[in-house]
């Protein structure tokens, strides 16, 4: 009967980590878009030009990239993730457009 109690305590243990998990992962994700968000803003103080407004991707939107200024890291998470990519256009106006990204899953134990 013990083993049973320890294995159902143990699952339960795993479950709430899992959950408590979510949460900080939708915290790490906001504060890495707040952290790009200033970055971009200081990095457009910098080149005299204004900071760029974040617009969400919409699929077949056209765009103009002539240089990528930056890039949001991967997060790690087995869902789907916002990203954002800084660049400049052929005008050479800063443009920041966010996208969906499937995150670093690292379930496999490697």
């Amino acid at each position: 009967m013990k083993p049973l109690n320890l294995s159902i305590a143990a699952m339960l243990f795993a479950i709430s980590s899992l959950a408590l998990a979510e949460g900080g992962g939708d915290r790490t994700f906001a504060r890495a878009m707040e952290q790009n968000e200033k970055a971009m803003e200081r990095y457009a103080a910098k080149q005299g030009k204004a900071a760029p407004v974040v617009q969400s991707y919409r699929y077949g939107m056209k765009l103009d990239i002539a240089k990528v200024v930056s890039i949001t890291p991967p997060i790690k998470s087995c869902e789907v993730v916002p990203s954002r990519m800084t660049y400049e256009d052929s005008t050479g106006q800063l443009m920041t457009i966010e996208y969906q990204i499937m995150g670093q899953c690292r379930n496999n134990g490697s």
